[in-house]
């Protein structure tokens, strides 16, 4: 059912006074509550309830507590007993006094997470952008494409083939089959060796191929379309090769890519490709994208300026990429910038003035990894594609919070300085 809005009337209480009457009101976080548009979030999330049902938590308290999770890098759980702790992030969410017990429980940010889908994660992103007001519209841009790895193990094959062993056995427990062989007393001593040759990963893939053969045999009647599905998935990671293309690393996470970035301390990279735009001057990002099936990087633009158009209200002129953008010089009258020798007829102000350009492009590489390492995009912990984009546009939106936040900071701090410095000159005059 849709959920209550939070009570706005500012009515003193004898018993419980207000947070705000209680907190520093030029905290960054409190001043970035007053900014967000929450109205027009709790309008926009409107048709994401039932109008029948139990009454659901707060829009607000929702959407605060998962930008809270992002800007911070806690989990669910973290996030709701932190909430209890501070009151900052009480009088962010909206409450007006209070509170000593838990605003919900952690699994409820799931069930919220899933309600708002992509739509509700790109308004929150779009959000934003707009409090930084003029300085997110940009004709010039920065594109890059980093990975957003998936919370699974280093995969290899014979992990993979003890999985699925592991699995059948579960199945035939389930069904009532009875096995053959088990191989409980076998396969924990080929895992146990130190030396994993060949001949043993041979073994373990001949031991998953006998039970998937086994169960399909036996398998009763009416359970033969619940377990179709994940039989045919247990038969292609048993068939795929090492060397195959568009393999399957991981039994729960179908959607996983391996993706070669050139890094020296990591050679591969396991989860899903996702292309950060940000402005060329004042760093703002203004578009984040996730693909899957490790696209190229240059088939990747169209969609990330449309994304860009739709966030700002307007197309940028020029685009600066690496050289991993080879390819097509303009998209739909957006010129693409990509560094390379200079033309024999540039003169020396257009060669300095590139040379500049492809600097500030350089700007973009520590952006991602702040996102990645304070904004909860270093490893993926939702589930699923749909887990991929929420997750990476939360980190872009809370990065753009995190620096709005930051920036007020230092505009506080240099009002102080000018005003001490006008009042120490005022009385250095006097005594003169």
């Amino acid at each position: 059912m849709r959920p209550k809005k939070q009570s706005r009337e500012k009515q003193a209480n004898f018993l419980y006074p207000e947070l705000m009457d209680q907190l520093n009101p030029k905290d960054p976080l409190l001043e970035l509550g007053k900014k967000i548009p929450w109205e027009k979030i709790e309008t926009a999330f409107t048709k994401f309830y039932s109008n029948k049902g139990r009454r659901a938590k707060p829009v607000r308290l929702m959407t605060g507590l998962l930008i809270l999770k992002q800007m911070n890098d806690l989990s669910d759980e973290e996030v709701v007993q932190t909430w209890v702790q501070n009151p900052y992030y009480q009088a962010f969410c909206g409450y007006r006094r209070f509170h000593w017990q838990v605003p919900c429980d952690p699994s409820e940010l799931t069930y919220f997470r899933k309600r708002i889908g992509d739509e509700g994660a790109e308004l929150i992103f779009k959000v934003s952008t707009e409090i930084h007001g003029e300085t997110a519209l940009a004709k010039e841009i920065v594109v890059d494409t980093t990975v957003q790895e998936k919370n699974i193990t280093f995969p290899t094959d014979s992990k993979l083939m003890r999985k699925v062993i592991e699995k059948c056995r579960d199945i035939a427990k389930n069904t009532g089959i009875k096995l053959r062989r088990s191989f409980k007393r076998e396969l924990p001593k080929l895992l146990c060796r130190r030396n994993k040759t060949k001949k043993v990963n041979n073994r373990i893939k001949t031991i998953a191929g006998i039970l998937i053969r086994e169960i399909k045999r036996k398998l009763p009647k009416e359970y033969r379309d619940i377990y179709a599905q994940t039989l045919e998935l247990f038969t292609r990671v048993h068939n795929q090769k090492k060397n195959d293309k568009n393999k399957l690393y991981s039994l729960h996470e179908l959607e996983v890519s391996c993706i070669c970035k050139g890094k020296a301390h990591k050679k591969y990279e396991f989860g899903s490709k996702v292309s950060f735009a940000i402005t060329k001057e004042t760093n703002i990002i203004v578009g984040v994208k996730n693909f899957n099936d490790n696209p190229y990087d240059g088939h990747t633009l169209p969609a990330v300026l449309e994304q860009v158009e739709q966030t700002i209200g307007m197309r940028p002129e020029t685009v600066f990429c690496d050289r991993g953008y080879r390819g097509k010089k303009n998209i739909d009258g957006t010129r693409i910038y990509i560094p390379g020798r200079p033309k024999k007829k540039a003169t020396a102000s257009e060669k300095e003035k590139m040379r500049h350009n492809f600097r500030r492009r350089a700007a973009i590489e520590p952006i991602i990894g702040h996102v990645k390492h304070d904004c909860r995009m270093a490893r993926n912990y939702l589930k699923g594609v749909a887990g991929d984009v929420f997750n990476a546009l939360m980190a872009g939106a809370a990065f753009n919070f995190r620096k709005w936040a930051r920036n007020l900071k230092q505009f506080v701090f240099c009002l102080y300085f000018f005003l001490f410095k006008v009042h120490f000159t005022k009385q250095f005059a006097m005594v003169l």
